[in-house]
């Protein structure tokens, strides 16, 4: 649908683009079931928490009227007044409620093999966003080109490990980079305002962070229509604005607060944390900056190496996004772009939680797409040291995607449950 009635090619170019997308969606969906573990191909995720809260809704429940199942170990669960809920806000889940219903049980929906389905469309869609822009004049990218760095955003970054497990906390990003590169696609000329702020929403939706991640149209809007943008910032707007009173009243009915998505709730041991310091604040940068520009493979006392569980620099993991840092030429759209990866990045990095437990920095996912769309409008030529970083990417987030949380590689993983330990103690 969105390649259809979203780019206008010609019928020529409309073949050749969706050959393409469909190359990029079947690249991904084999490297993403490759990677799967059978277990989560066969049943669902023991952290099935949008599929318990679409059951509750089918119920007529906003808690979910009973204890967490015992698989799901009581992880991430906010308890009021002695009700248990899901924190997480709601797009997926509703995006799972037709098969819950079908199904009859959550804990007979394959909620692991509906999100690996669905991730692919993230790297497509901003494949043809990349389009959109070469066919208007404003990348001078190829074709081919375009196609490889979408594949670098679905395979060269921690969104291949994220997509695979198929759990609550990462399920939530795969549905936030597919709406982001929707949105990013339709802010495209601010052409289609309306589905931009319906794509935002879900995103939104899903994880709040986006929010920040207006510049964008916002940018578009006054390039494209300087004489008029007001008209196209309301239809943009109003689909976001639904959104938010959607989640506040959905906050208020649960806790009584429409700023309460009940993270402050969650039964878990570093609660107190957040009681002391609050969900964001700026006691909790050094540590996240740590984890993202810093987090290394350390060698043991045994002779191995291993991973710390609060997961791997950005540098690392994805090197080629240094190139977003060293544009050739910086025009509006870079800027844009530039505007909406720091303003999506800094709550998460004030964030009292780094993404534990991870292979790389997952938070990243809210802000790849932008970073990535830089590299893309940053105009310097891509010669070898940039695609053989980009193989780089590739191959270690393929390793992620293959051992992370997974019986047989747990000796990869230094797990700390207390969350204090960074790096390796002397």
């Amino acid at each position: 649908f969105f390649v259809f009635f979203l780019s206008r090619p010609g019928r020529a170019s409309r073949c050749t683009l969706l050959s393409f997308a469909a190359a990029i969606y079947l690249i991904h969906a084999v490297a993403l079931f490759a990677m799967m573990p059978r277990d989560r191909l066969i049943a669902h995720s023991p952290y099935n928490h949008y599929a318990l809260q679409a059951e509750a809704w089918l119920h007529g429940r906003l808690d979910l009227g009973v204890p967490p199942p015992p698989y799901t170990g009581n992880n991430d669960f906010a308890l009021h007044e002695g009700k248990h809920y899901v924190s997480f806000p709601p797009v997926p889940a509703a995006m799972l409620l037709p098969l819950v219903a079908i199904a009859g049980g959550a804990d007979r929906v394959r909620d692991p093999q509906f999100f690996a389905w669905l991730a692919p469309l993230g790297p497509v869609l901003f494949f043809v966003a990349l389009e959109r822009l070469r066919r208007a004049g404003r990348l001078r990218r190829r074709r081919w080109t375009n196609a490889a760095l979408a594949t670098v955003l679905g395979l060269g970054t921690v969104y291949w490990f994220s997509a695979v497990q198929g759990s609550v906390w990462f399920a939530g990003h795969v549905v936030t980079m597919v709406a982001t590169c929707g949105y990013l696609l339709c802010s495209i000329g601010a052409r289609r305002p309306w589905l931009a702020g319906l794509a935002l929403a879900l995103a939104v939706g899903t994880r709040p962070t986006l929010a920040f991640a207006v510049p964008l149209f916002v940018y578009e809007a006054f390039r494209a229509h300087p004489s008029a943008p007001w008209r196209r910032l309301g239809s943009f707007a109003a689909p976001l604005m639904a959104m938010f009173a959607l989640l506040a009243w959905y906050n208020y009915a649960r806790f009584g607060d429409p700023t309460e998505f009940g993270h402050r709730l969650l039964t878990v041991v570093w609660r107190e944390r957040i009681e002391r310091w609050g969900l964001f604040s700026f006691h909790y940068l050094g540590r996240n900056l740590s984890v993202s520009l810093t987090g290394m493979p350390f060698h043991t006392p045994g002779g191995g190496w291993q991973i710390n569980a609060h997961g791997l620099a950005l540098w690392l993991t994805t090197p080629v996004f240094l190139w977003a840092l060293w544009p050739r030429r910086a025009h509006g759209l870079f800027w844009a772009a530039a505007a909406c990866a720091a303003a999506v990045a800094i709550p998460n990095l004030l964030y009292q939680n780094t993404g534990w437990l991870q292979f790389g920095y997952r938070f990243s996912n809210d802000f790849a797409p932008f970073l990535m769309l830089m590299v893309a409008a940053g105009g310097r030529r891509l010669g070898v040291p940039f695609w053989l970083l980009a193989s780089w990417s590739v191959a270690i987030n393929g390793f992620g995607a293959l051992t992370f949380d997974r019986a047989e590689f747990a000796h990869v993983y230094f797990i700390d449950r207390s969350q204090k330990i960074l790096v390796q103690p002397d």
